[in-house]
């Protein structure tokens, strides 16, 4: 009986995981449904995480991972200008065990919620010291440990489901990306002092 459980649990648990080059040597990519869930699941947000390395940093990214389905995304589902959870339901959490710094900033190891400001022209990410937020209910910018910069990348393939990447470009150097829809946005880690 109680292996029944465990079983239920993990099938349950089952997320989209994307295994950074310096775990393996390509990318790994799985998709699972909630077997227990009523209803078509193609048309839900799917609890997912990226897990990989940068430098001698472990660093693992939950989210809710939202699909496209024919709509308007940006400016539209997403509107421009306000502060997004990077995903659904749930502020996006990003998990490091060792010291980072982003943009200058240092960030101590720990966990922290990452959301955006996107816009057509420039996004805001920000890191967050309150990981634990439904949607931006909770959302205090005095939190934000650090605001980014950046602009997004136009894509020339669809990204049907939000997904986050975590890149090592080698000597503690790498970068965090996410994707959706047409766009892609990203900052960049560094894991030494």
């Amino acid at each position: 009986m109680q292996l029944k459980k465990i079983i239920s649990l993990l099938l349950i648990t089952c997320s989209v995981v994307t295994v950074s080059q310096a775990q393996q040597d390509k990318k790994v990519e799985e998709i699972c449904y909630n077997p227990n869930a009523k209803g078509d699941t193609s048309k839900r947000s799917i609890k997912s995480a990226a897990v990989g390395k940068i430098g001698d940093a472990n660093i693992t990214i939950n989210y809710h991972s939202p699909g496209v389905r024919g709509r308007t995304i940006w400016g539209g589902l997403v509107p421009y200008d306000d502060v997004w959870v990077t995903g659904a339901h749930f502020a996006t959490n990003i998990e490091i065990d060792k010291d980072i710094t982003v943009s200058g900033t240092a960030i101590p190891k720990g966990k922290y919620a990452i959301f955006t400001i996107p816009a057509k022209d420039e996004w805001i990410i920000i890191i967050n010291k309150n990981w634990n937020q439904h949607l931006t209910d909770d959302y205090l910018q005095q939190e934000d440990v650090v605001r980014i910069q950046v602009k997004p990348e136009q894509l020339d393939e669809k990204v049907e489901r939000l997904q986050y990447f975590i890149e090592d470009d080698k000597d503690g150097k790498g970068s965090i990306a996410m994707a959706w829809e047409k766009v892609k946005v990203k900052f960049y880690i560094n894991t030494t002092r």
